[in-house]
């Protein structure tokens, strides 16, 4: 995400109701923007001590534990988007694939310094079971180093993969990778993800943080579709580096689809693989779909007899929110379903693949309303968006927004396969860290 598209996060006053998912009570708790400074911290060599936690896990059911582990995180997605998608996709009586799932949580999302979160420091308590400062990849709230699930994935044997739309080294997928004090430090991400976490499967966008200015990758610097894009890295140039360290290297749709087993890095985009606030236009139009990433990051991680630890994100519904987008938000959403799908396709021919979708925060305080005469919410980027059509149906309905920034409200939770069943209930963010290490009998 561009420092331009980072707007004050405000907590909204979420008057939207629950459309769909079965929800539990419980209070609502979430978080805000991102702390300034790019001072990094070296990788991490010990498990900085963690706050007492909340929640508590019981072994699988039955004994039986996952030897797969898929997460997805829908960036910004909360109830109403969840809902604004699916009415839009399979209408009011048809279920997503991401919530034809047996089990139901719900996920308090606030940072340590903040009740609204960024993506940064929430991706961070689910990586880490660590809450942190907004801002923070990888690190507590005195920016000490913190072990993250995938680092201890790896340390056991197992392969790991980050696939998202937008860059790779953004916050959501950082988090799992790498130790830096500010998320915006994007080339040290990149640098730590190949020669310290070792992730096997890198795939999304962001090309211009592994090339140093003035070095144009395959994706040339100042495109029509955003002039502002060009290469700004400040570690070198860290896809020959990648190369050197015996990762396949793709930059489109057909070299990934050709590309074989082994380490993997798939940069598709300059920035996003989409755009978003832009000048000359939103689009969210990646040239290599989210499903079509996931399935070649399960074809190369299943490959390891001893298991994988895959994270899969959106960034678009996050981005178009920003922008009070419905639209685009709701196609962005579609596109995760679609990737949950190849997921639960591969977990059932694999039954001992746990499979999660939740989101790290809500944004946009989006409300779903029906078709009347009133804007309550006035002109500009909050006014009402829409009419879109219910699937299958004449009904239309209309979205309200009220605020560009994230909200203050639970996220859900939805899951499948061994140990799904020790996702119910309302808990921090943290606890989805806390249930998988216990899942995955992790050290």
């Amino acid at each position: 995400m561009k420092p331009s598209s980072f707007k004050k996060a405000v907590v909204a006053a979420s008057t939207a109701a629950v459309l769909g998912l079965p929800l539990l009570t419980g209070s609502l708790d979430a978080h805000s923007a991102w702390a300034a400074g790019t001072k990094t911290t070296p990788p991490a060599k010990t498990q900085a001590a963690a706050p007492a936690k909340t929640s508590t896990t019981t072994p699988a059911k039955n004994g039986v534990a996952p030897k797969n582990v898929v997460l997805f995180i829908g960036d910004g997605m909360g109830e109403a988007s969840r809902n604004a998608i699916r009415y839009a996709t399979v209408g009011k009586n048809g279920t997503l694939e991401m919530d034809n799932m047996p089990v139901t949580g719900l996920v308090r999302t606030s940072s340590s310094d903040h009740l609204v979160t960024d993506s940064a420091a929430a991706a961070t308590a689910i990586a880490t079971g660590v809450k942190s400062y907004n801002g923070a990849i990888g690190v507590d709230p005195n920016k000490k180093p913190v072990t993250t699930i995938m680092e201890l994935a790896k340390k056991a044997g197992m392969s790991t993969g980050v696939v998202t739309t937008s860059q790779v080294t953004d916050a959501t997928g950082a988090a799992f990778g790498a130790h830096v004090e500010n998320r915006s430090a994007q080339s040290d991400i990149a640098k730590q993800y190949i020669e310290n976490s070792k992730i096997d499967v890198l795939l999304g966008g962001g090309e211009d943080f592994w090339y140093p200015k003035g070095t144009a990758g395959s994706h040339p610097d100042a495109p029509a579709e955003d002039p502002t894009e060009a290469s700004k890295g400040t570690q070198g140039n860290l896809v020959e580096r990648a190369k050197q360290l015996g990762y396949n290297y793709v930059t489109n749709g057909t070299e990934l689809k050709a590309a074989k087993n082994g380490k993997l890095l798939g940069l598709f985009a300059n920035e996003e693989m989409f755009q978003a606030h832009n000048e000359v236009g939103n689009q969210y139009n990646p040239i290599v779909s989210l499903p079509d990433m996931t399935t070649k990051a399960l074809d190369v991680l299943s490959q390891n007899k001893k298991g994988f630890f895959l994270l899969v994100e959106e960034e678009g519904t996050d981005e178009m929110a920003h922008d009070n987008n419905a639209e685009l938000t709701i196609k962005a959403g579609q596109q995760l379903d679609k990737a949950v799908k190849v997921a639960k396709d591969y977990a059932k021919k694999h039954p001992d693949t746990l499979v999660l979708v939740t989101a790290d925060h809500e944004t946009g305080g989006m409300v779903i309303e029906g078709p009347d005469d009133e804007d309550e919410s006035g002109d500009g980027l909050s006014k009402e968006d829409g009419p879109f059509t219910v699937a299958g149906s004449e009904e239309q309905f209309f979205i309200d927004w009220t605020t560009e920034g994230h909200s203050a409200v639970d996220v859900a939770l939805t899951a499948m396969g061994p140990g799904s069943e020790q996702f119910v209930g309302n808990y921090q963010n943290t606890a989805i860290h806390d249930k998988l290490v216990k899942l995955l009998k992790l050290k």
